[in-house]
């Protein structure tokens, strides 16, 4: 046989190994990671019109995929939203309409959690930064026996957090010091990290950067497919600068340290997601990769939310709209932005689709799969009311009083608002023709107003699961 017959028949069989290697990893479930930020506003990224610091890599993401200008979190503070995410459930169905203190409540252990409906199929799963859905005191962790839930029981294989017990975790946020020392007070799988470790004393976003990546070089060592879930603490206070050249770069006149903190902590933010999207270049598993970056709830005190009402702890816009992009290279169309109204309920059903895994009925999602209008922009058919409900906060996390008249619910239907105290009608709105809710038509629509207060009344009888709270608690509906 001459050399060039060897020489062809090797081209042939490295294209038909280079064919099969790349149908064999299209074929595999796709890798998921969730990537959510903390109290950052909904006009904060440079791709939903921020202008105060460059976010190149999430302007980036958002070219790569679909922006979603009509995306809610589940309440206008974090821990319902965290809960909604894991169980695709409305926070009320667990009776979670706070932010939970560092005590004993916690998601209650039956829930049927994303993770663990995911590693029932196969995937990896890791949690890696903040959790504030309880189970992570030390002693929790020492005794998960007869302890309450954390990140482990609800279906993570492992996780990296920060102890969420007083008075370490507090002391560093009353000091200012929880970023810089963040790497002081973790918890990696039950165990603390000790002065040895690499990490502790690393600054914290950095900490969460470092180990997404370490986790996914990892996961493609092992040739598994991953659920990664990325919930930085960023940029919520205490504002302290973001690591070198972070802080440098995003200086001006005129800012408070303030300001000049929070748009340090943004870019230094948006440096750690782009680093891990080059890894994810790198290896060459981008395009089986879905990838979603969001808010756990609208913007704090120095953030933008653009031309929004209200702010965090609020039920306005500004406290529940929050930036949102989903990005799949060859299955989500590139460059695109939708305005469907979609909630961090939807996340749960759509990772699920994405990765072929079946939602239980017994799981109850209130959701619904948002992937083939990500895909093929269908139409989001009339999924019916979307609702909200927190306690009263008399004060807004802002600079600004709180709008008035205060609202505890909201239901949501089409281009229509309507915020309620306590079930009582406050405030109706037709987002469509006002967006920053100026002009209360709640006496230009008395039959619409009387059929969604009904319905905000039907949300609030609704069953809830109080297995999270001590038996010692009042907290009643």
């Amino acid at each position: 046989m001459n050399s060039f017959i060897l020489r062809l028949l090797f081209v042939v069989c490295i294209h038909f190994l280079a064919a099969a290697m790349s149908t064999a990893a299209t074929s595999r479930p796709p890798n998921i990671i969730l990537i959510l930020a903390d109290d950052m506003g909904y006009g904060d990224p440079g791709c939903f019109g921020g202008k105060a610091v460059p976010t190149p890599n999430l302007d980036a993401l958002a070219r790569s995929g679909t922006k979603l200008t009509r995306y809610y979190a589940a309440s206008a503070v974090c821990t319902p939203t965290r809960a909604s995410i894991l169980t695709g459930r409305y926070p009320l169905r667990f009776d979670i309409r706070t932010h939970f203190n560092d005590d004993e409540v916690h998601l209650p252990r039956s829930a049927t959690t994303l993770p663990a409906l995911l590693r029932s199929a196969g995937y990896a799963t890791a949690h890696v930064g903040k959790w504030h859905l309880g189970g992570l005191h030390l002693a929790h962790a020492q005794d998960r026996a007869h302890s309450i839930p954390g990140p482990h029981q609800h279906g993570f294989d492992h996780y990296l957090c920060q102890n969420e017990e007083p008075p370490l975790r507090p002391k560093l946020g009353a000091t200012r010091r929880l970023y810089r020392d963040g790497g002081t007070c973790l918890l990696r799988d039950d165990t603390p990290v000790t002065e040895s470790d690499p990490y502790f004393r690393q600054h914290l976003t950095d900490i969460i950067g470092t180990e997404s990546i370490r986790l996914v070089e990892q996961f493609h060592r092992e040739q598994k497919p991953f659920f990664l879930n990325i919930w930085h603490l960023v940029p919520h206070m205490p504002y302290e600068p973001g690591s070198e050249p972070h802080y440098r770069n995003t200086g001006a006149d005129g800012l408070t340290e303030d300001q000049h903190c929070f748009r340090s902590m943004v870019a230094h933010l948006d440096a750690v997601i782009g680093a891990l999207l080059a890894k994810l270049d790198a290896l060459g598993i981008r395009d089986n990769t879905l990838i979603v970056f969001t808010s756990d709830n609208g913007g704090a005190y120095e953030a933008d939310i653009g031309p929004l009402k209200g702010g965090k702890t609020d039920l306005h816009e500004g406290g529940i709209r929050v930036p949102m992009i989903a990005s799949w290279k060859g299955r989500i169309p590139a460059g695109k932005t939708s305005t469907a109204t979609a909630s961090s309920v939807d996340l749960l059903p759509t990772f699920c689709a994405a990765a072929g895994v079946t939602v239980p009925a017994a799981a109850n999602a209130d959701g619904i799969n948002l992937l083939p209008h990500l895909s093929t922009g269908t139409s989001i058919a009339d999924r019916g009311p979307l609702f909200w409900q927190i306690d009263l906060y008399p004060k807004m996390q802002r600079h600004t009083p709180k709008p008035k008249p205060y609202a505890t619910e909201v239901v949501m239907e089409g281009p229509w608002k309507l915020l309620t105290l306590n079930g009582q009608p406050q405030e109706l709105f037709n987002l469509d023709n006002d967006l920053g809710e100026t002009t209360n038509l709640l006496e230009r629509h008395p039959a619409l107003v009387a059929k969604m207060a009904a319905q905000v009344r039907g949300f609030l009888a609704s069953p809830r699961d109080r297995s999270g709270f001590p038996a010692s608690t009042t907290k009643g509906p």
